[in-house]
């Protein structure tokens, strides 16, 4: 085979906040041929994403490439000016960035925006450009490939968004692809759609590619050969197949291992049946015409933990914002302690405020970055516990050490930290109201695997210490059913299941929550093509009533029943094991389906 890539001995150095370079990047040799896929892997500051920019010749603001080679073909980047540069990106080497949605220019149209680079490199003319566009459209699945490019980037979903510029990197025939943690920000049900249509793109044109992911189940379905980096260094560069069956780095085995979510202990948690904390009744929020969250029941125990699952869009976020007071419902009603809760912030007292915590998802936009993590944690202990001077300095030590966190931060501020410490910061935040419960809104979502589980045994910890309630939200089922006693799964703002942890272990299930436990990779090779997650052929039905109280699954259901689905609300079904569903359904009709039909679902 050809060599494409060798990379030398590449270092890359950071300046700090004293002008002083640290190297951060030390020596990094690897190599790879035509057509080959490799995959980086490592924890946040792992260098993966230093490097692989490093491929271009280029380095973040702040950082330099101090030394080495990196020869794409006969040509050493790192030898160019910047003049030659321009001419690599984007015609020799391509990128696809992590957030589609920020790459893309929102004035332009998406056609333009894909042929853009092929006509700055001279490669095809404007309308040779859109053909091959549709092409590309075509080949990764993309609904409407003939008009997709005439919409622009608001229009189209994220997972559509994300193989866009998939096309608009392949656009040119780059020599090398790199993928940068291109699935990360998606639902399992969108990335699993995403993963297939970059697997069979990249094999069927040969295209030679550098993976960037913190997901070993993931770069699994779609690298030859893996590099796991950790702070900065190559722990271990092997062949795909051996790594996952014979990890030769003790590096690499933490991180197989903390790519199986293991079940939260619960010993010392007093979670008492009929000792209720929250509930919600009959919750409904509109948004305009849309109906954002349909009839919710929910209620969460005094020292338990409620799961809320779904995909983009499915209401999670958005319940929790209802209880915490940010949205106001339509209808319904919110019960703590048994008594009612303003359904806005202005009609809550200061005492609601401080026993329903918000933990965001994003610790960098919920951080103030000029105040330093003193400040931040001494503003709830002032707000709701009237703490000043000594008393206050010695509570923010006691909520670091309870977060496990060194005393010593306490004077830096947020853009000082790491992510995973950032996200113990917001929980101490929290936690510094001394909160009866916590809305935990994708907490683990924007960590990488191994920091994510960290956070996970930490909310557990103090679960047990403090005998809080959780309310933890995620698109990751395996997450869920890690941490939580109970798990509810929503699709379009409405809760089609619900039920102990225990019962979302085994079969049967919501045709939904099928769907998202078989849509979550599993870490050997060949997942991707033997799943039949999303491939269930559609059964036909006719035209459906207009009605907002159809099934919610309805247009993607793989068991839906014409003349009923389509026409009549499903009604709430207990199954056998204990889970609560939104289906025409029973037990007995689903496994009938399972066994005789050898529907995908089960």
């Amino acid at each position: 085979m050809n060599e494409i890539v060798k990379v030398q001995g590449l270092r890359v150095a950071a300046r700090n906040d004293f002008g002083v370079e640290v190297p951060i990047v030390h020596g990094a040799d690897f190599s790879l041929n035509k057509g080959e896929v490799l995959a980086l892997i490592g924890e946040s500051g792992s260098g993966k994403t230093t490097i692989a920019l490093a491929l271009m010749g280029y380095a973040r603001a702040g950082c330099r490439i101090t030394g080495g080679s990196v020869h794409i073909k006969d040509v050493d980047v790192l030898q160019l000016s910047d003049r030659q540069l321009t001419q690599v990106r984007g015609r020799t080497v391509s990128y696809i960035a992590q957030s589609a949605a920020a790459a893309f220019n929102p004035a332009k149209s998406i056609m333009d925006q894909v042929v853009e680079s092929a006509l700055i490199h001279g490669t095809l003319s404007y309308q040779q450009a859109k053909v091959k566009a549709i092409q590309l459209f075509r080949e990764l699945a993309l609904p409407d490939p003939e008009n997709i490019g005439a919409r622009y980037p608001h229009q189209v979903s994220g997972g559509q968004l994300q193989r866009l510029m998939a096309a608009m990197a392949l656009i040119t025939d780059p020599d090398l692809v790199i993928l940068d943690e291109p699935t990360t920000a998606l639902d399992v049900t969108t990335q699993i759609d995403v993963l297939r249509a970059f697997k069979k793109v990249v094999r069927e044109r040969g295209t030679t590619a550098v993976y960037v992911s913190h997901d070993l189940a993931v770069v699994a379905q779609m690298a030859d050969r893996i590099v796991v980096l950790r702070n900065g260094e190559i722990q271990e560069n092997s062949r795909t197949d051996q790594l996952l069956q014979a990890p030769a780095h003790p590096y690499t085995r933490s991180l197989l291992a903390a790519m199986k979510p293991e079940e939260r202990e619960t010993a010392g948690v007093t979670a008492i049946e009929d000792d209720v904390l929250l509930e919600v009744h009959g919750l409904e929020l509109w948004f305009g015409n849309k109906k954002a969250l349909k009839d919710i029941d929910l209620k969460v125990k005094r020292g338990a933990t409620v799961g809320v699952i779904g995909e983009s869009g499915s209401g999670k976020t958005t319940l929790a914002r209802a209880i915490a007071g940010l949205v106001e419902p339509t209808v319904g009603q919110i019960l703590l302690d048994g008594q009612p809760l303003s359904r806005s912030l202005t009609g809550r007292t200061r005492e609601q405020f401080r026993r329903v915590q918000y933990v965001f998802q994003n610790a960098d936009t919920a951080l103030n970055p000029r105040h330093s993590i003193e400040e931040i944690l001494a503003r709830p202990l002032t707000f709701y516990h009237g703490m000043k001077g000594a008393k206050r300095r010695q509570r923010v030590a006691e909520l670091l050490e309870l977060v496990q966190l060194p005393a010593s931060l306490a004077s830096r501020r947020p853009g000082e930290l790491s992510g995973g410490q950032k996200q113990r910061i917001n929980l101490a935040r929290a936690l510094a109201a001394e909160p009866d419960l916590i809305l935990c809104d994708e907490v683990t979502s924007a960590l990488d695997t191994v920091v994510g589980a960290a956070i996970l045994d930490l909310l557990a910890d103090l679960r047990r210490e403090l005998n809080v309630s959780y309310l933890f939200i995620s698109h990751d089922i395996s997450t869920v059913k890690s941490i939580c006693d109970e798990v509810v799964v929503m699709y379009d703002g409405a809760k089609v299941e619900q039920g102990a942890r225990s019962t979302f272990q085994a079969e049967p299930f919501h045709p939904y929550t099928h769907l998202l436990i078989d849509s979550v990779p599993e870490m050997y090779q060949g997942w991707l093509e033997e799943t039949q997650a999303g491939r269930a052929e559609l059964p036909l039905i006719g035209s459906s009533l207009s009605s907002p109280d159809l099934c919610p699954f309805l247009s993607r259901c793989p068991i839906r029943i014409d003349r009923k689905c389509n026409r009549v609300p499903p009604p709430r079904v207990r199954l056998a094991k204990g889970n609560e569903i939104l289906c025409h359904h029973n037990d007995l009709g689903l496994q009938n389906i399972c066994v005789s039909a050898q529907k995908v679902v089960c």
